[in-house]
């Protein structure tokens, strides 16, 4: 445990307990300032991952985030965003966590020590070789993420893993291994602090450009939005209106007449096709707009 730089003591911290609010907020918020240097060292780790992920949701196979505790909760939490945000098919991109959904809310004691339940929790959401398992853990040692990330070898799965120190166990398993060593936390092993936000940092990257590379995003507008309340409502009517040029009532009309849908109105208005046409067009060009519109279709 000594050896791991997560579970070591911040030298500036020992005695937290003694400091005042602002200057404990002040040590916070000067570490959290090392982590866009540290993540930038991995970019071309990162981008690998994105490759390997935009290639299997596109192809229809399954992107799975693993982990125990808040990495798993990272995991869920950056998947779930997805799909209201990307329409992202939720039994495609999603996350698991050790000890099942009860610890999405509460400590599920000894769950992550199970190395065999990380390899059944990803037989039990039927896991094949196209799929991309990303195992997270701030550690790099938990036995449950490297059952899973070894079983995913073992099938023949492109693996990712993510940890928070160097040469990390996980790291051993995996195809693309992202390392960022944040350091000792202020409040001495709570990884739900610098590592967390720095997991978070990461998912955000992987999830985000793999739903841009999938023709989810044109320029930077998110044109695969669910519109479930007024004011997503309001923001898919905005993006149409943007992106053809229409007045706000041309675009509601064409937004109602797409069936409440941003791609097919943008294709139904540039290519002035019916609603069925549109939809045909951009199964064949995999949901890429940009695609349709720059070729005599």
């Amino acid at each position: 445990m000594k050896k791991m730089s997560t579970e070591t003591r911040h030298h500036q911290s020992e005695h937290l307990d003694d400091m005042s609010s602002l200057e404990i907020l002040q040590l916070m918020n000067t570490e959290d300032q090392t982590l866009p240097a540290l993540i930038a060292s991995q970019l071309t780790s990162i981008e690998k991952a994105i490759g390997l992920t935009t290639h299997a949701y596109r192809h229809g196979a399954k992107v799975i985030y693993i982990g125990a505790g808040t990495s798993g909760r990272l995991g869920i939490l950056d998947a779930a965003e997805l799909v209201p945000t990307f329409n992202a098919d939720p039994k495609r991109y999603f996350g698991l966590i050790a000890g099942g959904s009860n610890a999405m809310t509460q400590a599920v004691e000894g769950a992550e020590d199970h190395t065999d339940q990380g390899m059944l929790d990803l037989q039990q959401v039927h896991l094949t070789s196209n799929d991309v398992v990303i195992g997270i853990a701030a550690s790099g040692r938990t036995p449950y993420v490297i059952g899973a990330l070894s079983y995913a070898q073992n099938i023949g799965c492109q693996t990712v893993a993510i940890s928070c120190n160097t040469h990390s166990k996980i790291s051993a398993h995996a195809d693309i291994p992202i390392e960022i060593p944040v350091g000792p936390e202020i409040l001495t092993g709570s990884t739900r602090l610098k590592a967390g936000t720095a997991q978070k940092m990461i998912l955000n990257m992987i999830s985000t450009v793999t739903m841009i590379r999938v023709g989810k995003v044109y320029d930077n507008l998110m044109i695969d939005v669910q519109a479930t309340n007024e004011k997503l409502i309001r923001r898919a009517i905005d993006i149409i209106q943007t992106i053809t040029q229409l007045n706000t009532q041309e675009s509601l009309q064409l937004y109602e007449t797409a069936q409440r849908q941003i791609k097919p109105a943008i294709v139904m208005h540039f290519k002035a096709l019916p609603y069925r046409e549109a939809q045909q067009l951009l199964q064949r060009h995999h949901g890429n707009i940009k695609d349709i519109l720059k070729k005599n279709n």
